[in-house]
């Protein structure tokens, strides 16, 4: 397949912006890319796809995500507005998670899925909870993306708060579900964690045995001050100093948030090869803070950009994290757009090749794999490789995504998905809604009673 009559963005070591072009899709990957009558010339038989002057770039890339948390959209939290993040995990997210099964979970993934292809979001890496649904969830999830035909990154949360069969369980979903994807072409298992305050030193012993050589754990990290505290309560030592006494810092780690961490524990991230994702849109909705992106990155720490369970448009989470910390700090400087550019397009892409060896992930050029999207920007301003990121921060927006395409397969052309239907899914997920929110509060009633 050719696509033809575009301007390439390439995202590659050096970004280019290519015009009079074309990019050949060959299987999964790119083929070639150059003047249009060469590869004509080159590939007579193959279709084309007009993209009557758009931009083609790679797909967006999140770093974490919670597909289960679409179920909270417009919920109402029974009892007092909850004051803190903890507050906001008992009485929100813990009661949510337990009211899902088998259907709302597949249902609560594709609805998720459907805003990535809009949104022109070909990569995920989603962070899953469903305690009453533990063995099989990742096998719904993973079904539900295959066929949307996104690329992901799987996990499951192990946790001690709903008991050790329920954790040991956990560990088993993980194992099982790394183990049946791992020859899959765009899903791969991780080990997921949810964080050290839920965790004691038996359960992060269990995991830390179960885990294969070379995978990696996917863990929530000092989102709030709470989990410092509980591990300085339980251990005497800060959060990332008591995980790493039982190996999860490995350089296949993804930890997410890092809000509160110190310098010392920054340090030992780095030096251990961890991947830290970034979520500010999540962070100023909970009320956590904001963490010091600006020192991870100069530090040297491999910072990436998730969305938490908000929208999969990862333009608005590139814009909350360009805004956030020069208001925190005020000081414009701070977030600079080549910092965010960095996390987004540079670290987001090469996590991704991490869990998927060999591809070349988030960039045009031949071998990459075919993961693509046509903006229907106009700029009214010079754009060069040079002012890009603040093109992207202050020009692009979601809306101006036509055509999503994941491992050479189209899964939205002109706005219209091919994969999947957005009015049946929406469809699904409503009907079921009425059922999760009763279980829901029926599970935070308690809570608020206890």
């Amino acid at each position: 397949m050719l696509i033809i009559n575009a301007k390439l963005i390439t995202l590659d070591a050096e970004p280019r912006i290519l015009s009079d072009q074309a990019l050949l899709i060959a299987g999964d990957r790119i083929g070639a890319i150059g003047p249009e009558a060469d590869l004509r010339a080159r590939f007579p038989e193959a279709p084309s796809i007009d993209a009557r002057g758009q931009y083609v770039m790679p797909g967006n890339i999140c770093a974490h995500t919670h597909f289960y948390g679409a179920y909270a959209r417009g919920m109402a939290i029974p009892g007092p507005a909850p004051r803190d993040f903890p507050q906001i995990l008992e009485r929100l997210w813990w009661p949510l998670d337990r009211a899902l099964d088998r259907e709302s979970v597949r249902a609560s993934a594709r609805v998720c899925l459907v805003d990535a292809i809009k949104h022109g979001s070909t990569s995920l890496i989603d962070h899953h909870a469903s305690p009453n649904f533990i063995e099989g969830s990742l096998d719904v999830i993973g079904e539900a993306v295959d066929r949307a035909g996104l690329r992901a990154l799987l996990c499951y949360e192990v946790t001690d708060r709903d008991g050790r069969d329920k954790m040991q369980a956990g560990i088993a979903e993980n194992l099982r579900f790394m183990t049946a994807s791992a020859a899959h072409s765009r899903i791969r298992g991780a080990f997921g964690l949810h964080a050290s305050l839920t965790l004691d030193d038996e359960s992060l012993e269990a995991c830390a045995a179960a885990i294969p050589d070379g995978a990696g754990f996917h863990i929530h990290v000092a989102e709030h001050e709470a989990d410092e505290a509980d591990s300085l309560r339980r251990s005497g030592r800060s959060v990332v100093e008591r995980l790493d006494q039982y190996g999860i810092w490995r350089e296949a780690t993804i930890a997410a948030h890092c809000v509160h961490i110190n310098e010392a524990e920054r340090d030992i991230l780095r030096d251990r090869g961890v991947w830290v994702s970034h979520q500010p849109r999540s962070n100023m909705n909970n009320g956590v803070g904001a963490a010091d992106i600006d020192g991870l990155l100069a530090a040297g720490l491999k910072l990436c950009l998730g969305n938490d369970g908000f929208s999969n448009n990862m333009w608005a989470e590139w814009k909350a994290a360009y805004l956030l910390h020069k208001a925190v700090n005020r000081d414009p400087r701070r977030a600079d757009g080549t910092s965010i550019a960095r996390m987004a397009w540079e670290n987001n892409a090469r996590l991704m090749e991490r869990f998927f060896p060999g591809a070349s992930i988030g960039r045009l050029s031949a071998g990459a794999l075919a993961d693509l999207i046509f903006v229907d920007y106009r700029p009214f301003t010079p754009l060069s490789a040079g002012n890009l990121p603040w093109h992207l921060l202050f020009g692009f927006e979601s809306s101006m995504v036509t055509t999503t395409i994941c491992a050479g397969q189209v899964l939205m052309r002109d706005r219209q998905l091919l994969t999947m239907d957005e009015d049946e899914v929406a469809a699904e997920a409503l009907s079921l809604a009425p059922k999760v929110w009763e279980n829901y509060t029926r599970n935070v009633q308690r809570v608020l009673q206890s």
